[in-house]
Formats: C-alpha cells, sequence, structure tokens
C-alpha cells in the first residue's frame, strides 16, 4: 500500500447520479478503474458493465425515494451530475432540488458515512452566486422538496443559471455542517465540454470560449478530462478542500477576470454580477 492510494476507492461504493451519459457516464467509468463499486443512477438506461443501474426522475420526489430505497449499503462518494438545458420542463427540480432531496434521504437513513465525499457538477453559469446569496439563502432555507419547488414557483427560478447558482450556494454553505458529521462536498465548474447535452445546444454552449480555446490551442474538454478533478474532490486525496466550486475551464474565467483575455473580461464580470 502506498500513499498513492488516497487517489483510490478500493473497498468503497460510487453512486452516481445523472451517470449513464457525459460527463457523469466518464465519472462512473473512471470510479470503476479506481477500484470502486458503482451504482449509477439515472433516467436514462444504464449500460456500463459492472455497475448497478437504478432508474431515477430527479423531478419526482417519489422516484427519488424508491430509488434511494434501493440502496443496499452505504454511499462512500456521491456524484451529483445529472443535468437539463433551460427550456426542459421540471428544470428547478432536476438541477437542484432532486438532487438536494436525495442527499437528505441519504443523510436521514444514515448511507454517507463519516469519511464520505459529495461532488456536484455545477456549471459557469453559477460563478455569479455571491451577489445573489441573500435570495438564494432564502431558497436554500427550504426544508424539502415542496416547499422548494413552491418558492421557485412564487419567486422565479426555473432556469439554468439560477439553478447553477443553487449548486455553488449550497456547496459553500453546507461545507461546515456536513463536515460535522465528517462528510465533505465540493463542486466543479466545468468550462464547455463535448458532451450529448452540449451537443444538443452546440451554438450557445461549444462557442462559448472558442476564440479563447483558438487563441491558446485547446479543444474544449471531453468527459473524462472533466471526470478526472470530479472524482479527484471526492477521493481521500482531497481530504483537506471542502466547500469550493473548482473552475476546470482550461484558464478562460481567470484570463476574462485579469483581463489577460480581454475578450472574456465582460463576459467573467456578467457572470460575477460586477457590470453596471
Amino acid at each position: 500500500m502506498s500513499t498513492f492510494d488516497a487517489f483510490r476507492f478500493d473497498g468503497k461504493r460510487a453512486l452516481v447520479v445523472g451517470g449513464a451519459t457525459g460527463m457523469g457516464s466518464a465519472s462512473a467509468e473512471l470510479l470503476q478503474s479506481a477500484g470502486a463499486d458503482v451504482v449509477v443512477m439515472d433516467f436514462a438506461p444504464v449500460t456500463l458493465d459492472g455497475a448497478t443501474g437504478i432508474h431515477v426522475n430527479l423531478a419526482d420526489k417519489d422516484s427519488i425515494d424508491a430509488a434511494v430505497e434501493q440502496l443496499d449499503g452505504p454511499v462512500h462518494a456521491l456524484l451529483s451530475c445529472a443535468g437539463v438545458a433551460d427550456g426542459t420542463p421540471g428544470i428547478e427540480k432536476i438541477n437542484f432540488i432532486g438532487h438536494r432531496h436525495l442527499i437528505d434521504r441519504l443523510l436521514a437513513d444514515d448511507l454517507l458515512p463519516r469519511g464520505s465525499a459529495i461532488g456536484f457538477i455545477s456549471s459557469a453559469a453559477g460563478l455569479g452566486w455571491e451577489s445573489n446569496l441573500p435570495r438564494i439563502k432564502e431558497y436554500l432555507a427550504t426544508p424539502d422538496f415542496d416547499s422548494a419547488v413552491a418558492w421557485i414557483e412564487a419567486n422565479g427560478g426555473a432556469d439554468y443559471m439560477s439553478t447553477k447558482q443553487a449548486i455553488c450556494a449550497y456547496v459553500a454553505t453546507q461545507a461546515m455542517p456536513m463536515l460535522q458529521r465528517g462528510i465533505r462536498i465540493n463542486a466543479t465548474c466545468p468550462g464547455p465540454t463535448d458532451t450529448p447535452l452540449a451537443q444538443a445546444n452546440k451554438e450557445m454552449w461549444l462557442a462559448f470560449g472558442a476564440d479563447y480555446r483558438s487563441e491558446v490551442g485547446v479543444e474544449a474538454a471531453t468527459p473524462l478530462e472533466q471526470a478526472y478533478p470530479l472524482v479527484f474532490l471526492c477521493s481521500a486525496a482531497a481530504s483537506a478542500i471542502n466547500g469550493i466550486t473548482m473552475i476546470t475551464d482550461s484558464g478562460y474565467f481567470a484570463a476574462g477576470v485579469t483581463e489577460a483575455f480581454p475578450p472574456a473580461t465582460d463576459i467573467a464580470n456578467f457572470l460575477l454580477g460586477r457590470l453596471s
């Protein structure tokens, strides 16, 4: 046994929600190769050999409860990867409320033991969460699935950007209470990544930052390139990391904030809520 084993998941169970396609699928495969016993929950069919597949509809509380009931043991790494684009009915439930309810159920059933970790996939669209924190904290204060849905119906927020800001704020606000239970929680904030969802929204999602990628000589990320940091954050090797949203965009956002790449500066300031 070596110190590098902290990056592995031997003897651990990993649950990948949204693990049938895209970054979730790449994460599930990577976890398998790192020794994990992988369970995939998804609305789409699960085809990964060796993984346990469980159907779930994150827009349906009863479906989530039924999916949790099918787990027959603890979860040492929870990767919350499922997400949909604007225009999808129930986006607020699928992208955030359903994930939170699933976490609440796992906690209530003592299925997230001390030493476990949670990793969300957020988005560049969520980077301005700090400027909206008072509003988001009111949203996060809703105690359950139904009250969160009712809050959105009354206050708005059934859109991609709002759901991703909610994820970032949830990760930050839960860092301390989760760690008091011995659980870490983090997120990644991917830049453009060549996934089926991105291909379905290609003109907007994959065109974003194309000028920067051309300038530095890189392509849009692959799902596996985004899986690497997400899986790392859920490993014992990241035991000192908690409550962060790691930006994984090949430096686009940093180049915009610092004006190293001026065409990205207005976009970065917009995402941070700094444009007057």
